[in-house]
C-alpha cells in the first residue's frame, strides 16, 4: 500500500491568497476555481484516474495560479 505524497497546505493557501488579491471579484475567481475543479473531477471520472494525492481543488489553484504568472503556459 502507497502513502499519500504530503502537502504542503501553505503553499496552497499562499497561491490562493496571489489569485483572490490579482482578481477584481472575490467571488468570481471563486467561482471559476470551483468551476475548473468540477471539470478535473469529471475528467478524471471519465478516464478512471487514479487519484493522485490532491484534491481537484487545490489542483485547480495551483493551475490558475500558474497561469497568473506565467501566462506564457497559457499559449499565444
Amino acid at each position: 500500500m502507497s502513502k499519500r505524497p504530503t502537502i504542503d497546505t501553505t503553499h496552497i493557501m499562499r497561491r490562493a491568497e496571489e489569485l483572490i488579491s490579482a482578481s477584481s471579484n472575490r467571488y468570481r475567481i471563486t467561482v471559476q476555481v470551483a468551476n475548473r475543479a468540477k471539470k478535473r473531477r469529471r475528467r478524471e471520472n471519465l478516464e478512471d484516474f487514479e487519484d493522485a494525492g490532491m484534491k481537484s481543488v487545490m489542483q485547480a489553484i495551483i493551475e490558475m495560479s500558474d497561469e497568473l504568472t506565467q501566462p506564457e503556459i497559457i499559449g499565444e
